[in-house]
């Protein structure tokens, strides 16, 4: 097996930092303190292609020869954009918005090897079809789990599973967060596979 390579998480969300630990690879983690906003007219899949890029450049200078891994994910509905709700307010709201209705979760992961400065990502969607949701099950479900912190505001990995009537996906880990079957792929095209 080859030496191992230094590798950084560029995020601060437990989430990606939990899915990073399956793969069994030592990692640290940093935050990047990138800007999040859209640019005008960018699509939510080029945001998240561009923002999973930018948040692993934005560290690259405190290491100069780790692989960094950034990753973003941008929630759409119908032209809509679905952020992190912040509150149980919004959070209500961001669900009564979505009751029946299927949504769009676009997850990017980027593996840049600082050293070369060559950055190697994948986008991978995420199709999630809500059930219809009534006021008392919304509030129900608040009640039990504050998703917050949670693009949609319906966290798959935990009891918001029982909100979705659906998921079509490619790579389920992308919903939560980190794509980690692309990840594992990247990683390998950058000379760190996670099984070598």
């Amino acid at each position: 097996m080859s030496a191992t390579r230094r590798i950084v998480l560029a995020s601060s969300s437990a989430y990606r930092r939990a899915l990073l630990e399956r793969l069994g690879l030592p990692f640290e983690c940093a935050s990047p303190g990138a800007d999040e906003a859209p640019l005008p007219a960018e699509s939510p899949a080029q945001t998240a292609l561009r923002l999973a890029e930018a948040k692993a450049r934005a560290v690259a200078p405190r290491y100069p020869n780790a692989l960094i891994v950034g990753s973003d994910q941008v929630a759409s509905c119908e032209g809509r954009r679905y952020g992190k709700p912040g509150d149980r307010l919004n959070a209500a709201r961001q669900l009564t918005e979505l009751s029946g209705r299927c949504a769009q979760f676009d997850t990017a992961v980027c593996v840049f090897d600082a050293p070369s400065g060559r950055a190697r990502s994948r986008l991978i969607p995420c199709r999630v079809t809500f059930r219809a949701l009534s006021a008392q099950v919304i509030e129900h479900y608040l009640d039990r789990e504050q998703p917050y912190d949670c693009a949609g505001s319906a966290r798959s990995e935990g009891l918001g599973i029982a909100l979705i009537a659906r998921i079509e996906t490619e790579d389920p880990t992308a919903l939560v967060g980190l794509p980690l079957i692309a990840l594992s792929e990247l990683l390998a095209e950058a000379g760190q596979p996670v099984l070598g």
